[in-house]
């Protein structure tokens, strides 16, 4: 395996990892006040784009090992469109407290006399597997050439006449490799 899809794996496994992460952190706290303890909203109660977007891109990933040259830029400019999402996802998406209040109503004005937001970690997050997958996705693009196809491990050298086959098999070579 190259050097670039060791670098797209590792990529695509961090984004992964950050995005997940995302979904389990707080992305909102809220303060109802009246002395009642705040409420937090994990990222996964307020977009589940960022864990959407992880997976479907290392499913692409996946699928860009088998694929030929003209499918692992697509599917590269696949996973490029995936993090720009997460990125936007990340640094747009903040609930209002009407919105917060349709999942905990506790938290509405009605109920509450000051109600303030903070936001939590995981936008951050979100954010960076985003951009880890946009890295991804274009490294994909504009290496997808040198990629090695899944099955040339197992072909063999045409040039390679049966008879040199078998000798090479006779001297404890694999003339697969």
């Amino acid at each position: 395996m190259g050097k670039p899809q060791r670098l797209v794996d590792a990529l695509t496994v961090l984004a992964l990892a950050l995005l997940a992460l995302s979904a389990y952190l707080t992305w909102v706290t809220v303060d109802p006040g009246n002395g009642r303890l705040p409420v937090h909203f994990n990222g996964y109660t307020i977009t589940k784009a960022p864990v959407t977007l992880a997976l479907a891109s290392v499913v692409a990933v996946v699928v860009m090992k088998l694929a030929g040259t003209a499918l692992r830029r697509v599917l590269g400019g696949l996973v490029l469109v995936m993090g720009a999402i997460a990125v936007v996802v990340a640094l747009t998406v903040r609930p209002s407290s009407a919105e917060l209040s349709r999942l905990r109503p506790e938290i509405s004005d009605v109920l509450a006399d000051r109600v303030t937001q903070s936001g939590g970690p995981a936008p951050w997050f979100a954010l960076g597997g985003g951009i880890a997958l946009v890295a991804a996705g274009l490294i994909a693009i504009l290496t997808a050439h040198r990629w090695r196809r899944a099955t040339q491990r197992y072909e063999r050298d045409p040039a390679a006449s049966p008879a040199d086959q078998w000798k090479a098999i006779d001297a404890g070579e694999d003339p697969t490799l």
